[in-house]
């Protein structure tokens, strides 16, 4: 990462998809116009490899083909697929959670668990409110196509308006996630492909030479959003039900995959016991085991973004000065990248690679 305020911003480099990993390019592109900056931050995943292989730091993977897999292995398990449907209303009782559907089938079941995202149905008949705030700044999402190679780095641009993430992705292309303000995002998602076109190349620069778009533009408003429980009785929540955080450190998919994770191994321990798997006391198993993590990551996104998305220059001393710190001092960086990695903590079962 380099961080040099105005339109330097940081850079930061998270190799993926076994392409050369652990590389780091210098050249900064016009992201970073006036050429690399004073400070940096070099995350290189040989450093935390467990072996020689070339493991990267971590891996890139487009929605579409996660959504694709996992339709694959839930039809081979011979899992029932209710879709579409959506959800009408939920409601509890002392031994079962009845939830009906916009069609009008009923489910019911010991536990109802709440995975439709920030508006979630099962949170609010749970009666679990939500804490949060939104952040002034607009994410614009596209995957892009680089005239030359990113050999599986990626890089991170911490500018005034938010991060700018060249994620690598295959085939020598990218996703780009922009972080604007609400005002310029909106801009940018309504202008004509070559005006869209301009600004990218402004931003992106050279570096990789011509950079052409591929497929839509999507831009998301950015806000924090936590539930102030993860449990109800009869009922569980996951994902941005739960917890919905600010992209800036890539995190909000690595704590979904540990909350789900760490549900499915509390559930079915139960179950082997004999016990009741809605109870509040084994929910309560998984509340408290996913809580600080959670918490913790969340807050420490927030405070990213209120760290990197200025331009104070007394802000832009210390952070640049910190990162250099990081930068010079091994153990603290290899912390760095085990926590970016979602390596750290007390892992599920399922997350260290061992079966239920």
């Amino acid at each position: 990462m380099e961080d040099a305020g105005d339109r330097r911003g940081a850079q930061s480099s998270r190799p993926a998809d076994r392409a050369n990993p652990g590389h780091r390019r210098q050249d900064a592109g016009a992201a970073s116009r006036g050429g690399p900056g004073p400070f940096f931050l070099r995350f290189d995943s040989a450093e935390i490899a467990d072996s020689s292989d070339g493991e990267p730091l971590g891996y890139l993977l487009e929605n579409r083909h996660v959504r694709a897999a996992l339709a694959a292995a839930i039809g081979e398990a011979g899992i029932p697929v209710l879709a579409p449907a959506k959800v009408a209303k939920a409601e509890f009782t002392s031994r079962e959670a009845v939830v009906t559907l916009d069609d009008g089938r009923v489910l019911i079941a010991p536990v109802a668990v709440g995975a439709e995202g920030r508006g979630s149905v099962i949170r609010a008949a749970a009666k679990i409110g939500a804490l949060g705030w939104d952040y002034p700044q607009t994410g614009v999402v596209a995957t892009v196509r680089m005239e030359r190679p990113h050999e599986g780095v990626a890089h991170e641009y911490f500018l005034p308006g938010g991060p700018f993430a060249i994620l690598p992705l295959t085939d020598n292309r990218a996703s780009l996630v922009w972080t604007e303000s609400r005002q310029r995002g909106a801009a940018l998602k309504a202008a004509r492909p070559e005006v869209f076109q301009a600004h990218l190349d402004r931003r992106f620069g050279d570096f990789l030479g011509q950079v052409r778009v591929e497929g839509p533009v999507f831009t998301y408003p950015l806000s924090l959003q936590l539930a102030e429980r993860f449990v109800a009785p009869r009922a569980a929540l996951l994902g941005d039900a739960a917890h919905g955080i600010h992209p800036i450190a890539g995190q909000g998919l690595n704590l979904g995959l540990k909350g789900a994770a760490a549900l499915a191994e509390v559930l079915t321990d139960a179950a082997r016991l004999g016990e009741d798997i809605g109870s509040e006391v084994v929910l309560e198993r998984y509340a408290a085991w996913r809580r600080l993590d959670t918490v913790s990551i969340s807050l420490a996104a927030d405070a990213f973004v209120r760290l990197f998305s200025n331009d104070n220059p007394a802000l832009r001393l210390a952070r640049g000065l910190g990162m250099a710190a990081v930068n010079r001092i091994g153990p603290a960086r290899r912390f760095f990248m085990q926590e970016a990695g979602g390596a750290m903590g007390d892992l599920p079962r399922l997350l260290r690679g061992e079966a239920l």
